[in-house]
């Protein structure tokens, strides 16, 4: 059995109190839009946060970028081959796994575990970025990897955002229903004696 769009709609409004009905509470009517309300606010907000993170996330990258300028750029020598698949992503090989690392620098060796591109065999060179201090750095992200930063954190962002709403919607229903049930049994006690009069 189907339901006209007509009946369906009857139900909507009457669900969210367009419905002219008397006994109706105030209290009824805004746990009705509590779930929408959220709804609404978790897609209006979606472009905000992610256009706020995709600004965040570039801005950074750009200072990383700056920063390379100054960092030293090393040759290091795999020590033993990098375990994983080998992914092809525009050519070049982007899946990364942490494998031991060994280079020189000013005539001393140093040893560290930094990501390469996964398959590589044991003896291959690969750049070490250092900064002033000689410690390691991580590369600024390609554009695709900015792009998944982005993606990630937004969904992250938005997650946090949908349980924040849930537990704001939980917190309110729970203080109108204690309102609910007060008005409830004000009335009571008001019509209570007059009704059990009347019985009697």
């Amino acid at each position: 059995m189907t339901v006209t769009p007509t009946t369906m709609w009857t139900r909507l409004a009457r669900r969210l109190g367009f419905d002219g009905n008397p006994l109706r509470r105030r209290s009824d009517v805004i746990a009705a839009w509590l779930l929408p309300v959220a709804i609404l606010i978790l897609v209006g907000l979606s472009p905000v946060i992610y256009t706020v993170i995709g600004m965040r996330v570039r801005a950074d990258n750009a200072a990383e970028q700056r920063a390379e300028a100054t960092w030293h750029h090393v040759q290091g020598t795999l020590l033993q081959a990098a375990a994983g698949p080998q992914q092809q992503g525009s050519g070049a090989n982007a899946w990364t796994v942490l494998a031991p690392v060994r280079w020189v620098l000013d005539g001393q060796p140093h040893t560290a575990n930094i990501y390469v591109a996964s398959d590589s065999p044991a003896g291959s060179h690969v750049p070490v970025l250092l900064n002033r201090a000689g410690q390691l750095e991580m590369p600024p992200l390609t554009a695709a990897q900015v792009g998944n930063r982005i993606f990630v954190d937004t969904l992250v962002a938005l997650a946090a955002l949908a349980v924040l709403l849930a537990c704001l919607k939980w917190a309110t229903r729970r203080v109108l229903d204690r309102r609910r049930l007060a008005g409830w049994e004000a009335e009571w006690l008001a019509v209570g004696p007059r009704w059990s009069r009347q019985q009697g």
